[in-house]
């Protein structure tokens, strides 16, 4: 284990790529979503070019995990910035060539990139904790460290969605995609030079069997996960933005920006939940009861738009209330893993683990434009509201881990 001074600068330069990273990849979500919308796509043909994308990020996070233990996570994170790049690039070509296959295969690129890029950024995490005798202050700073650079990554996550709906408005579509490679390379390069070559290469080779986790509290946190995050994107992903262009006539920077608000606002809440939960020690209970209190906000913005209350200040509010209590629980569940896992292992569990919560966001992509287009928003919020009793059922097994 590195010392403390080493442990805190290698932890800063991973929160840096893990920033430069997600600058990219909100940004792109939201110059693909408008972009395509523009040239007259349908809401579910917007949805199947992020198929591949949460489809392959999937197969990234299973196979990722057992890569980082053999490889480093050093390299690990490194091939991922790389792929984004050449990701962004694939997309500069001219309209006329910018197919739904193509765009899809681009997308599929993207999501190797983004899920290699965040497993390796948070099993790092577990790597640089100091050493500490005691136990429970070591949870505590993991908690902290963990929220800090998840709730980091999701406030840059809401930049990068005003970023992208500023740049298309701006500079164009491809003019976009130039400036976002090149600032991406340039973090490329900066934190390979100054991480550690071998970070989280564990001494005994992992076995391509070990990649499925067989410890029953990484598998109910697991699951819960996938219905945690596909709750939130059944609405966000494609039907939200739609809605707010199509229903309500906001313009691309109205959205772009409406968007990265909720999601900086989001971040900044994970950030400190350590905090929010007044230096409590996070439990699998502590997941438990937050799904249940989550699961009343979908309802009642579904609730309030069937009854006919004005739309805008409906949604604004309530989804600015359902940010704060899926930031908290998030918060949580990106503790235990970690906390969960051992040293040894870390990197193959956390990537398990993202492997359900792309499996989630696939499921809440492919609804969002399915639901949408035939039921409306209304649709997606009762879907998600039931995605989120699903969570709350599967986390009150985690209780029992304690």
């Amino acid at each position: 284990m590195n010392n403390g001074s080493s442990s805190l600068k290698n932890y800063a330069v991973i929160t840096l790529g893990y920033w430069g990273f997600t600058l990219t990849d909100g940004a792109i979500r939201m110059l693909v979503v408008l972009y395509f919308h523009q040239l007259g796509y349908s809401p579910l043909a917007i949805a199947s070019l992020f198929l591949f994308y949460e489809f392959f990020g999937i197969i990234t996070n299973l196979v990722g995990g057992w890569l980082g233990s053999r490889i480093g996570l050093n390299n690990t994170m490194h091939i991922g910035m790389a792929m984004q790049v050449i990701a962004l690039m694939m997309l500069t070509v001219p309209v006329e060539y910018l197919t739904v296959i193509y765009v899809m295969a681009a997308q599929a690129l993207s999501g190797i990139a983004k899920d290699l890029n965040k497993m390796s950024a948070k099993a790092s995490v577990k790597l640089f904790i100091p050493s500490s005798d005691n136990s429970q202050q070591s949870s505590k700073t993991l908690f902290k460290w963990v929220a800090a650079l998840t709730g980091s990554k999701n406030t840059l996550k809401g930049v990068g969605y005003f970023l992208g709906g500023l740049l298309l408005a701006v500079y164009g579509f491809q003019t976009a995609l130039y400036i976002l490679a090149g600032s991406l390379f340039a973090v490329l390069v900066l934190t390979w030079l100054l991480l550690p070559r071998d970070l989280g290469k564990t001494k005994h080779k992992a076995k391509f069997g070990q990649l499925f986790s067989n410890t029953s509290a990484i598998n109910w946190l697991s699951a819960a996960r996938f219905f945690l995050f596909g709750s939130r994107d059944v609405w966000f992903v494609v039907a939200l933005p739609v809605y707010l262009t199509a229903s309500l006539g906001w313009d691309f920077q109205q959205v772009g920006s409406f968007l990265a608000l909720w999601i900086l606002g989001y971040g900044i809440v994970q950030a400190f939940a350590p905090t929010l939960l007044r230096g409590h020690h996070p439990t699998g209970s502590t997941a438990h009861w937050l799904a249940w209190l989550l699961m009343l906000f979908p309802a009642a913005i579904a609730l309030a738009l069937y009854q006919g209350v004005e739309p805008t200040w409906v949604i604004i509010t309530g989804l600015s209330l359902f940010a704060i209590v899926f930031a908290i629980n998030s918060a949580v569940h990106s503790y235990l893993i970690v906390e969960w896992s051992d040293h040894d292992k870390v990197s193959m569990n956390i990537g398990f683990y993202y492997m359900a919560n792309a499996g989630g966001r696939l499921a809440g992509t492919v609804l969002s434009g399915l639901m949408f287009q035939y039921s409306g928003l209304i649709g997606c919020l009762i879907t998600s509201s039931l995605f989120v009793v699903a969570a709350a059922l599967i986390s009150s097994k985690l209780s029992n881990h304690d």
